[in-house]
């Protein structure tokens, strides 16, 4: 609740500045808009977009496309695991094969998409691209997971994982934890985990190669216009 009125407030309130006339010089990389700046949710002062709504990570990932450092296959195929990010559907949906999915498609008002049980994925060698955002601290055993995502990618292919995280090393639970004492331990009453740096050593253990890119690593100015944040882990299967 304390969340969601923070949320409301601020966004709030950048309507009022932009209605007096306030200066608009931030900008969202995935609408493209220029902003007064961005709402707060949770700890993050400047987490969303107030035109478009896109949180930090979306918008980390619409830049690093627009900035050359991410291609997306637009003549392959793309599986996008829980598309609740409207920019990022738009750029894959160009893809000449894209399979949006997800375990509860009655989840999202976007068109096709499939019904999936990551842990039970066995496209063999079909995609090109796998993307999934805040999607692995939900399955039961993310070993099993990575593998399979692994077998379903091309020789080559590429995995783009973003996960909450923090410093401490990854904890792990199960569903059997009541969810109130999951939400506790894990920030959430339907998480089974909480990620922190070591999430590239179980990747890398699933045979990917790994790029880490994070935020951090940005251009100081380029990182507070458009105030990106977050860390992706760029998995390559070996060609």
């Amino acid at each position: 609740m304390a969340k969601a009125a923070g949320k409301h407030l601020t966004r709030t309130a950048l309507k009022v500045r932009k209605a007096l006339g306030a200066r608009a010089n931030r900008g969202c990389p995935a609408c493209g808009r220029t902003v007064v700046g961005f709402f707060r949710y949770g700890d993050n002062p400047e987490w969303g977009c107030p035109e478009c709504g896109a949180s930090p990570r979306e918008r980390l990932m619409n830049w690093l496309i627009d900035a050359g450092r991410l291609a997306v296959p637009v003549d392959g195929a793309i599986l996008h695991m829980a598309p609740n990010e409207g920019s990022l559907v738009r750029r894959f949906s160009a893809a000449r094969d894209y399979v949006p999915a997800d375990l509860d498609p009655s989840r999202y008002p976007v068109p096709g998409v499939r019904r999936m049980d990551l842990m039970e994925l066995e496209a063999s060698g079909r995609y090109d691209l796998f993307y999934a955002s805040h999607v692995m601290e939900h399955v039961p055993d993310d070993h099993a997971v990575l593998r399979n995502i692994f077998a379903a990618l091309k020789p080559g292919g590429e995995a783009w994982l973003i996960v909450p995280l923090w410093e401490k090393p990854t904890e792990d639970g199960s569903f059997a934890i009541p969810p109130r004492e999951r939400e506790r331990r894990f920030g959430q009453w339907d998480h089974v985990r909480q990620y922190g740096p070591d999430f590239a050593d179980r990747i890398r253990a699933a045979g990917f190669e790994l790029e880490e890119i994070d935020a951090a690593s940005i251009d100081p100015d380029i990182r507070h216009f458009h105030a990106l944040d977050d860390r992706l882990f760029r998995a390559r299967r070996p060609a």
